[in-house]
């Protein structure tokens, strides 16, 4: 073979090496996935105040949930994501709430005891409530609370007053309500109006948390300057500790 023959050869086998190369199946570029989501938990809470109640009475159901598309309460069907709302159970009752969202669902349950009529109860025409002025019926279901020595804690001795007057204001949305934080004589003058401030708030919060909306409720802090009783006894200083209510014209 001459020495040009050898060269063309060479240069057909590159030219084929090449050409099986450039046959050779291409490896697709890996595909692309959108990062998974996790959609947050919905939370649910619900309370009833109060939870016990003689039959025919009402009680405030109170609810809050987050991250939820649907909320429904047994017995009472499709509720917003929050609220409030009066119910007449006349049977004891368990509601039970269900929140679902994208991340899932949720529920809550509050219990409701409903008690029999006992005895039937004679009214004095002259007390019904038809014939009682707004603030008599206000003072008669939304009654004062009182502290312990030097705090601010309210009792569970309280819970059945914050509950009565709970379900009172839920029934009458158009009144506010001023809450007055009072203390006995001991204990310097600033001392008592930062402790009656501090009565006042632990009612107002009760009342929130039973579903009474904040902006209808105001407090003061009275401190010692107005006691209701001013003897130096221990049976007047307790009620001189204590969050008065009353309507806030």
């Amino acid at each position: 073979m001459s020495s040009k023959n050898r060269i063309l050869t060479c240069l057909v086998l590159l030219a084929a090496i090449v050409g099986f190369a450039g046959c050779k199946k291409k490896t697709p570029p890996p595909t692309s996935t959108a990062p998974e989501v996790n959609a947050p938990a919905p939370t649910a809470q619900l309370t009833a105040t109060p939870t016990t109640i003689t039959a025919g009475d009402q009680v405030v159901l109170s609810w809050r949930t987050s991250n939820a598309t649907s909320v429904s309460i047994d017995g009472v069907g499709d509720v917003p994501s929050s609220g409030v709302k009066t119910v007449t159970p006349s049977e004891s009752t368990s509601y039970h709430l269900v929140a679902r969202g994208d991340g899932g669902s949720a529920d809550a349950t509050a219990r409701v005891t409903v008690n029999p009529v006992q005895n039937a109860v004679a009214v004095n025409n002259d007390m019904s409530s038809s014939n009682l002025t707004e603030e008599e019926q206000f003072k008669a279901n939304v009654q004062d609370i009182f502290f312990d020595y030097d705090s601010y804690d309210v009792g569970s001795n309280a819970s059945g007053a914050l509950s009565k007057s709970a379900a009172y204001l839920a029934q009458h949305p158009n009144i506010k309500v001023l809450i007055g934080g009072y203390c006995d004589e001991r204990g310097s003058n600033e001392y008592n109006l930062t402790l009656g401030q501090s009565r006042a708030t632990s009612a107002k919060n009760a009342l929130v948390q039973a579903g009474i909306a904040e902006n209808r409720i105001r407090v003061v802090s009275y401190g010692k300057e107005k006691p209701f009783c001013t003897e130096s006894t221990e049976e007047c200083w307790q009620q001189n500790r204590r969050a008065g209510f009353s309507i806030d014209r």
